[in-house]
């Protein structure tokens, strides 16, 4: 009997296609959900229907709330509400990898500029400021001297929002000009790229350049550990090389982009993911 799949949804980008086209093509029924007219009762679980929910929300909150709803109501979902929970936020992603004992940059965490700013000086410059949430390499700083950093934490102060108001403060890596995009899905490291950018931010969002990463053991255990870390399932982790204390963790993201994957890596990343999906449908992942 076939699964019944629910495919949680802000709009259908060029992943949810890809998704959908690779369930279209094995016959697997599904219905699509757009989060913009659901209504959750909560009281009231109306969901039994489905075998398994895959979360594809752009929106953090959206994602969060939906996914908290589904695991209290018994229906298990691609991710969990405890993976989008630990990688949402970078502070629960750090927190989660530094327990694993995954290594990772190092990170000060302060809750006012005044602190900040001696967080700061005590790493020493350059470091990166970042939102504890935030993706697509949006509102990071690098920070170079005091007079930046005392210009940035003001900046952050007067926008005034609960995101702005935790200073989360990292080293800045130097990379040779790269970083690596990872993706676990399971228990398998099915494939990276590098990202080649002149700028320090590296995503293929802002301009960086993909091509394959061979995936060495290596890598792999570094990928597992980090995607254990933060509760499994379906993700993708982005790796500095550092030249001194080789490869690190940087963040883990779990509603992963993998468009720009497919051919670089060879890897056929929709038909990973439903393999997945199904598994956790029949009681497995």
């Amino acid at each position: 009997m076939s699964p019944r799949i629910g495919i949680l949804l802000s709009r259908i980008r060029v992943e949810e296609k890809l998704l959908l086209q690779e369930l279209d093509r094995r016959g697997i029924a599904y219905d699509t959900i757009d989060d913009r007219q659901i209504v959750f009762d909560i009281q009231r679980n109306g969901w039994q229907a489905y075998d398994v929910v895959v979360e594809r929300c752009i929106s953090h909150s959206r994602a969060l709330y939906a996914l908290l709803l589904f695991r209290d109501w018994g229906v298990p979902t691609v991710n969990s509400y405890e993976v989008a929970n630990n990688c949402g936020n970078k502070l629960l992603t750090t927190s989660a990898l530094v327990r694993a004992g995954v290594p990772t940059p190092r990170t000060m965490i302060a809750f006012t500029p005044d602190s900040a700013l001696d967080a700061i000086e005590e790493m020493g410059y350059p470091v990166v400021l970042k939102p504890g949430v935030g993706s697509w390499g949006r509102l990071l700083s690098k920070v170079n001297d005091r007079e930046a950093a005392e210009t940035v934490l003001e900046h952050k102060q007067i926008l005034g929002s609960y995101h702005h108001s935790i200073y989360y403060i990292q080293e800045y890596v130097h990379k040779p000009g790269r970083d690596i995009r990872a993706f676990v899905v399971g228990d398998e490291t099915i494939g990276a790229i590098y990202r080649d950018s002149p700028h320090w931010i590296t995503n293929t969002a802002r301009g960086g350049a993909a091509s394959n990463c061979p995936i060495t053991p290596e890598l792999n255990e570094l990928c597992l550990a980090g995607a254990k870390a933060v509760g499994g399932g379906v993700v993708a982790l982005d790796v500095f090389e550092d030249p001194d204390r080789g490869l690190l963790v940087n963040e883990i993201n779990y509603t992963m982009e993998f468009r720009n994957s497919i051919d670089t890596t060879g890897v056929n990343i929709p038909a990973k993911v439903v393999d997945y999906v199904l598994d956790v449908a029949q009681g497995g992942g």
